[in-house]
C-alpha cells in the first residue's frame, strides 16, 4: 500500500501537474493540502477520471485538505479538529481506507512569530496532539500525513541558522513536534533515512530547487501497528522541476500488506 502526501498549492491551478503525477506514480492513497478551492470547486470529475475516489474539506482561497484513494472506498471519520468550535480553517480530514485510519493535515504556518498567527499555530498543534493521543488509544493502524510546517531538526533545513526565528523552526514548534512523536509515533521518512539530507519543499525564490536549498516539512507519522509494516519511502523530487508546479514535492511511503 503506497500512501503519499502532497501540498499541491492550488488544486485547480496545478491540476495538470497533479494528474500527471498520479498517472506516473499511481499511489494507492493521497493526502492533499492547500487546495485553495471552496467545497463546490474541487475537481472531483477529473480526479475520478484518473481512477480515484475523493473526499475533501474545501475553503475559498486558502487551506483545504483532501484524501484520494485509487479504486478503494473512503469512509470519512471527521473533518476539522475537535477542541475549538470557532476555528473555521479547513486543515484536517480523517478517513478509513483499506483498514488504515488516514489523517490528512495542513498545520498552520505561524509566521510572523511571535504574534497571533504563531499563537494559533501552537494552539492548533496542541489540539492536534490531543486528538492524536486519542487515536492511539483505539489500537488501530493510523497514518498522520501532511504538511506539518515543522522543521524538526537542523538536518531538515538548508542553512538552519537562517531559520532560527521562523515559526517553522522556533523552539516551541520543534518541542511540540517532539512531544507529539513522544506519544509513540514514528517519523517514517526519518526512520528510513536517519542521517541523510531529505527535503520536501523548495521555495520559488533564489533558485532553491536548483541549489537543493530545501526544507523537510512534509511528514508521515505512523502508529506502532504500522511501524513494523514500513517498507520504503521517498520524495518525488523531480515533480518540483515540472512547469507550473507546487513548491512542495510529493512524498510517499510503502506499507506491507497484512
Amino acid at each position: 500500500m503506497r500512501i503519499a502526501t502532497y501540498n499541491v498549492n492550488g488544486v485547480n491551478g496545478r491540476l495538470p501537474v497533479l494528474l500527471r503525477w498520479l498517472e506516473e506514480t499511481k499511489p494507492d492513497v493521497v493526502c492533499l493540502q492547500e487546495l485553495k478551492a471552496p467545497q463546490d470547486k474541487f475537481p472531483e470529475e477529473a480526479i475520478k477520471a484518473a481512477g480515484y475516489n475523493a473526499i475533501w474539506h474545501g475553503q475559498k482561497s486558502w487551506n483545504g485538505v483532501a484524501i484520494l484513494a485509487r479504486g478503494m472506498e473512503i469512509k470519512e471519520l471527521r473533518r476539522g479538529l475537535p477542541g475549538d468550535p470557532t476555528d473555521e480553517h479547513s486543515r484536517y480530514i480523517e478517513a478509513v481506507v483499506n483498514g488504515v485510519v488516514i489523517g490528512g493535515l495542513y498545520l498552520p504556518n505561524g509566521n510572523p512569530a511571535p504574534g497571533p498567527k504563531f499563537d494559533y499555530k501552537l494552539n492548533w498543534f496542541k489540539r492536534f496532539t490531543e486528538h492524536a493521543a486519542g487515536l492511539l488509544k483505539h489500537d488501530l493502524p493510523v497514518v498522520l500525513a501532511g504538511d506539518y510546517n515543522v522543521i524538526p531538526t537542523e538536518l531538515d533545513a538548508y542553512k538552519p541558522e537562517r531559520w532560527v526565528e521562523d515559526a517553522l523552526f522556533r523552539p516551541e514548534t520543534r518541542q511540540a513536534f517532539k512531544d507529539l512523536i513522544g506519544q509513540g509515533w514514528t517519523d517514517a521518512i526519518r526512520k528510513l533515512y536517519p542521517d541523510e539530507v531529505v527535503y520536501t519543499f523548495f521555495d520559488y525564490f533564489r533558485n532553491a530547487y536548483g541549489r537543493n536549498a530545501g526544507l523537510r516539512i512534509d511528514h508521515f507519522l505512523l502508529s506502532p501497528q504500522l511501524d513494523k509494516r514500513l517498507l520504503a519511502g521517498g520524495v518525488d523530487r523531480n515533480v518540483r522541476g515540472w512547469e507550473k508546479t507546487s513548491d512542495h514535492c510529493p512524498v510517499w511511503i510503502e506499507l506491507a500488506d497484512v
